[in-house]
């Protein structure tokens, strides 16, 4: 039996998971990791977990909508219903693909943004206000990418499954294969089948990435050498933002399958 133009755009997605998670899976530690690793203070990772962990208490309070007023939400809209109403009607899988190119070039300026800002900050020391800056930037990304595949941001379930995919993007070996097929479970099953509270999955996405910042944070807290890890606020930027437009494209294209069509 031949498949269907959605059959195959969901192969196509998961060979392109497959190759996001062997390239996460198979980094090895660098020689400066390797360096760093036990001449990190104790108490770092926790300050970093707190401190990650008040910024999107922050920003879901009070900052989301401030975000939304950064960039044109009716333009995004517009083009959304526009890039539906060609699905609708011609149905191919260069309608479907639309989608993703539009997703995947949110990311980019504010990556490079993230670059620069993280690198002045490392050179004067000042890692607490760079985490508030990085996940500023990075909801940004992901708010953008949501709204590109027609979901809101702001309710409390898509915040919910914003901190899974986040958690997710960061984790390594074992834990990041557990995280992935819990996200696809959320897609699968719905995401009011998370029973979690907001402050839980705050927690876990604070503790993941206060893990995997760790040694680079503690490198941009010298003045001057701490350029390099402010920089890695670019590495870690890409890699939350590429893995975001998989799995909004995953949730899309799963919805379209609900949804009956071909």
């Amino acid at each position: 039996m031949a498949k269907t133009v959605l059959q195959r755009e969901i192969e196509r997605l998961r060979r392109a998971e497959r190759r996001f998670l062997r390239q996460q899976l198979n980094r090895e530690p660098t020689k400066l990791d390797l360096f760093l690793e036990d001449k990190v203070p104790a108490k770092l990772e926790a300050t970093l977990d707190a401190a990650f962990a008040k910024a999107f208490h922050l920003i879901f309070s009070k900052g989301s909508t401030i975000i939304s007023k950064t960039f044109s939400t009716d333009k995004i809209i517009e083009e959304f219903e526009a890039d539906t109403a060609d699905l609708e009607m011609l149905g191919g899988g260069r309608q479907l693909r639309k989608f993703k190119r539009r997703a995947a070039a949110t990311g980019t300026a504010h990556t490079i943004l993230s670059t620069v800002t993280g690198a002045a900050l490392g050179f004067v020391g000042g890692t607490i206000p760079d985490i508030v800056l990085f996940i500023t930037l990075l909801l940004r990304n992901i708010y953008k990418i949501s709204m590109k595949y027609g979901y809101a941001f702001d309710t409390e379930e898509e915040q919910k499954f914003i901190l899974k995919v986040i958690a997710a993007a960061v984790q390594d070996g074992d834990d990041m294969i557990r995280a992935n097929k819990e996200v696809n479970r959320l897609i699968r099953e719905g995401l009011s089948s998370d029973e979690g509270s907001v402050d839980e999955r705050i927690n876990e996405a604070a503790v993941a990435l206060a893990h995997a910042l760790l040694l680079m944070k503690f490198l941009q807290k010298i003045p001057v050498v701490g350029v390099i890890g402010g920089a890695s606020d670019f590495v870690y930027m890409e890699r939350i933002s590429d893995y975001a437009v998989l799995k909004y494209q995953r949730r899309f294209l799963v919805d379209q399958l609900k949804s009956g069509r071909d």
